[in-house]
């Protein structure tokens, strides 16, 4: 009365399946926080030369350096790739926005990672960009 069930059943399968997941190499939850950590500071790290494009000035220099470093750290010895310096002519209170939103990823990702140099970098990043005219405060509605 009923067709039979052709195929296996998901219970019975679970062996094969457990056996083809282990064909591709896994990462650790380690290594796809330091992947993360190093894509947000290679980030903060072209919008700091972004800057240094239009406004350059001595600390932004120091700041572009640490950050190589750090993402050189992070992704074992590679060297970031970087753009050229050149002035581009943007708006200066946007690219501190946006390194500041660049810095506070960086920050919550160093933080869940415990790398205390990261953080403590992108922590100085964040305050600097602030004091330069990073995130808009909003008027209170009072």
């Amino acid at each position: 009365m009923y067709e039979p069930i052709r195929t296996p059943s998901v219970h019975s399968t679970r062996t094969a399946l457990a056996d083809t997941a282990s064909d591709f190499p896994h990462r650790s939850r380690e290594e796809e926080l330091d992947i993360q950590l190093a894509g947000h500071l290679a980030a903060l790290l072209t919008a700091t030369d972004d800057l240094r494009a239009v406004a350059p000035s001595a600390e932004l220099d120091i700041a572009a350096e640490r950050l190589a470093g750090q993402v050189s750290r992070l992704r074992r010895g590679r060297t970031p790739v970087r753009a050229s310096v050149a002035a581009t002519g943007g708006d200066l209170a946007a690219l501190h926005q946006r390194a500041h939103a660049l810095a506070g990823r960086a920050l919550v990702v160093a933080a869940s990672r415990a790398d205390t140099a990261a953080a403590i970098l992108a922590a100085e990043r964040m305050d600097a960009h602030a004091e330069a005219g990073g995130p808009r405060r909003l008027a209170s509605s009072r």
